[in-house]
Parts: structure tokens; sequence; C-alpha cells
């Protein structure tokens, strides 16, 4: 099996110490870089396959620092590891273009379990933060089951294309899906529809 490439971002060196323990004790793991800030992230992700990246460190903030390296390197995957359990928090790593959400203080089998769901193209979050977006709302009851899917696909932060892609529709029908789901729901904007999405679509903690 092809070694997973990681990048560990944090600006902790004993928490960087612990995490290569973890990780590299695991056979397919191999941890190639190391960054102790939002700017070394950057300079340092080009050969990772995954960056496990902190939220809140000096000199930047880890999710700004996600939205740039999806921009730059759209092949890598970004996988939060954060303290912080806020689904505001989930809202804006999800926007950013992360691909899950873990809790510092999860099991290593849990951060072992997110790097592998989302390097097999998944979306993954700690189950405690699953269950808080798995909490029905009330609103829900009038979205078609499509609808349902939609936001689901929005929630991860996908574009139309990207839905329309995974759910065999065609641009135009997600665009339709979306306006129908913001009309129902009473939203407006975009970054409205997104943190609806983000906390009321249905999701599993290995989804």
């Amino acid at each position: 099996m092809t070694p997973i490439r990681i990048l560990l971002v944090d600006d902790h060196p004993l928490v960087r110490d612990g995490l290569r323990a973890r990780l590299e004790a695991v056979p397919h793991f191999a941890v190639v870089a190391e960054a102790g800030s939002a700017a070394e992230a950057l300079e340092r992700a080009g050969g990772a396959d995954l960056v496990l990246m902190d939220v809140n460190m000096r000199g930047g903030s880890g999710i700004e620092a996600t939205a740039q390296l999806t921009r730059r390197y759209p092949g890598i995957a970004v996988l939060i590891l954060s303290m912080h359990d806020k689904l505001e928090y989930v809202t804006q790593a999800m926007q950013a273009g992360a691909r899950g959400y873990v809790l510092k203080d999860a099991p290593g089998k849990d951060i072992v379990l997110a790097i592998e769901s989302v390097m097999a193209g998944g979306i993954y979050y700690s189950p405690v933060l699953a269950r808080q977006l798995a909490r029905p709302a009330q609103q829900d009851n009038q979205l078609t089951l499509r609808e349902q899917q939609v936001l689901q696909h929005i929630a991860t932060g996908q574009s139309n294309k990207q839905i329309a892609r995974d759910l065999a529709l065609s641009v135009r029908t997600v665009e339709t899906h979306r306006l129908n789901i913001k009309r129902k729901l009473g939203i407006e904007g975009q970054a409205e529809l997104i943190k609806f999405a983000v906390q009321h679509a249905q999701f599993g903690p290995d989804s």
C-alpha cells in the first residue's frame, strides 16, 4: 500500500511530537513534514496527500490557511484537528474546504479512521460533532428527498458542478434545488444556507 503522506500543522511542538508518534505507528501513514504556523503550512504542503490542521495558531488561523491551501493545492485533503467543538468552527472549516473535523481529545483510532475516510473521498466528523449535526430540524420536513440530498452535499462545501456529478443531475437542476431549499426555509444568502446545511444535514461518523 502506498503510504499516505501527512503534513502536521500545530504551533505546539509537543503536540506535533505526540501526533507524529501516533500516526507513524500506522504502517501506511508517513509524516513527511511539520509546520508551526499557517505560513509554514502553505510553504511545506506541496509533498503531502493530507494536511492535519490546527485551528488556532500564532500568526494566523488554520481555517484561513485551509482556504488558501485548498485553492493552491486542490488535490490535497485537509483534516481539521481542533480542541473547539462549536458548530460555528465546523461550519467555517467546511466552507474553507476542509474534508473533516476531529477533536483533539478523540481516541487515536478516531484520528486514523478520519484520515482513512477522508483519503477514500469521504467526509469525517468526530462522533460527538456528528450527533450534533444529525439533530433533525423541523424545517427539514418541508424538503423533498432530493433536496435533502443536495443539502447534505452543500454541507460538505461542494459546488453545484460537484453536486451535479455526484447525484447524476444537471447543474441547472442543482441550482433549482438550491433555490427551492432557500425559499422553503426562508434563507436568503449563500453563507446562511451553508451554515444551515452544516448544522442540520444528516451525517454519520463514517460518512
